[in-house]
């Protein structure tokens, strides 16, 4: 089932993901597709707001690959594939065994070499302005 949204401003684009958020579980995995600038952190940090972490934390991890933050229901990990150049450089990142314990979220989601089952989509694409058309596709 994919739902398609449009935000109008990065405010409604993270409170959408604090929605999501309410419905995540351990072992969630929440890839994030979308050029430079589209919103995934801004969507990360909603989803930190709706696991109780504080989303002022929440940075992109691009130059650290993963960040981890704590303190809500669920540690929530967030992951940048930006700078990594082969599926060898993501194997080696472990996400598997990463994303058993809270949710993780994977910005630049298309460098993945392989499929997550069960894994909640989102993709970002600038509508204009401030505005956001978001697909969500779970399977």
């Amino acid at each position: 089932m994919v739902e398609t949204i449009t935000t109008h401003s990065e405010a409604e684009t993270a409170d959408l993901a604090a929605a999501l958020a309410a419905s995540l579980t351990a072992g969630a995995v929440v890839l994030l597709s979308g050029n430079l600038g589209a919103g995934k952190t801004a969507f990360v940090r909603g989803l930190a707001r709706g696991l109780g972490i504080d989303e002022d934390d929440v940075t992109s991890p691009t130059f650290t690959l993963i960040q981890e933050y704590r303190g809500g229901t669920l540690p929530l990990r967030h992951v940048d594939l930006y700078r990594l150049n082969t599926g060898s450089d993501v194997d080696e990142l472990g996400l598997e065994e990463i994303a058993m314990t809270g949710v993780m979220a994977i910005e630049w989601a298309d460098k993945l070499p392989w499929s997550w089952p069960g894994a909640i989509s989102v993709r970002i694409d600038d509508a204009g302005g401030d505005d956001r058309r978001i697909e969500i596709a779970r399977t």
